[in-house]
């Protein structure tokens, strides 16, 4: 089941990854531009992608507002809308395993914004595909965590890990997250209205992350603690610093998405071998490519 999407953040990390899976299974997509009318551009849209990106500092004051046009965008269109979720709303101390009957009970305040977001969503009564996931693993540089940070040094042998390194973390392959998203709005006749869905991607530590790069490499892999006093320095200065700060826990909490529902509903999905991510997501690194992201090469460019 085809038809017409509307991405917001389109040029984004998941919008424009989106946007290129979209476009590949032969739907037309257009992308929101800022300024113009949301509800006028939604017209005809069977999905609204939300691929708004809004840094830590405003979550507050502007993802409310956000939350609200899409709906009243949606309202209007008829249109099922997609929204990629986080772990943010499970909060410190959460089980293992997280699924969507998992209690959200963050009590920080990027938990809560988010924890918010998603009861509005569901209080709309609108169609709504929600498919949580961990970090993204980009296959080009993008200024996430994994890029800007953890693998800034690979080429003198060092990963650079925020926490516990005997630890799992969940991750998203964007590449599969986007292919996931554009399978479940094929069906999204057959989803309940409210579709809390988890992404397992891949759950890894930052132990394993290094045995994985140094195959790819061909070097032993040394892990070096992040220096988070630094990022305390720069609060102050850098408002980032401050949701970076706050989410710290999640590097000393073993979490992973539960993978039954995603397997229940796309039997036939098939994710990419983690090697291959990690060599995708490194290729900048091991093999001097340029530094495109997602939407400079994706078809955004060539949607109407």
């Amino acid at each position: 089941m085809t038809g017409k999407v509307l991405i917001l953040g389109g040029h984004g990390r998941f919008g424009g990854h989106v946007a290129q899976a979209f476009w590949n299974a032969g739907w037309k997509v257009a992308l929101f531009r800022r300024g113009a009318s949301l509800s006028a551009a939604a017209e005809g849209a069977d999905v609204i992608v939300n691929g708004w990106h809004v840094p830590y500092p405003r979550w507050e004051a502007e993802m409310p507002a956000l939350t609200d046009r899409l709906i009243d965008a949606a309202r209007s269109s008829g249109a099922t809308i997609l929204q990629p979720g986080n772990v943010y709303v499970f909060g410190e101390g959460a089980p293992e395993l997280l699924g969507t009957d998992t209690p959200q009970r963050a009590r920080n305040r990027l938990g809560r914004v988010r924890i918010e977001m998603e009861e509005r969503l569901r209080d709309s009564g609108l169609p709504v595909i929600l498919l949580r996931a961990g970090d993204f693993l980009d296959d080009q540089p993008s200024g996430n965590w994994f890029d800007k940070v953890m693998v800034r040094d690979l080429r003198k042998g060092t990963l650079t890990w925020p926490g516990n390194p005997a630890i799992p973390h969940a991750w998203a392959w964007l590449p599969d997250l986007a292919e996931a998203a554009r399978m479940l709005a094929d069906r999204r006749a057959e989803l309940p209205r409210f579709a809390d869905i988890p992404f397992p991607g891949f759950t890894l530590s930052g132990q394993e992350i290094a045995v994985h790069l140094g195959h790819i490499v061909g070097r032993d892999i040394a892990i070096r603690p992040l220096r988070w006093w630094m990022l305390q320095l720069a609060r102050p200065v850098w408002g980032t610093a401050g949701g970076l700060l706050e989410m710290r826990y999640l590097w000393d909490m073993p979490h992973r998405l539960d993978p039954a529902p995603l397997a229940t509903l796309l039997p036939e999905f098939r994710p990419t071998p983690v090697d291959e991510a990690l060599r995708r997501a490194t290729a900048h690194l091991t093999a001097g490519t340029g530094s495109r992201t997602p939407a400079d090469a994706a078809a955004p460019r060539r949607a109407a």
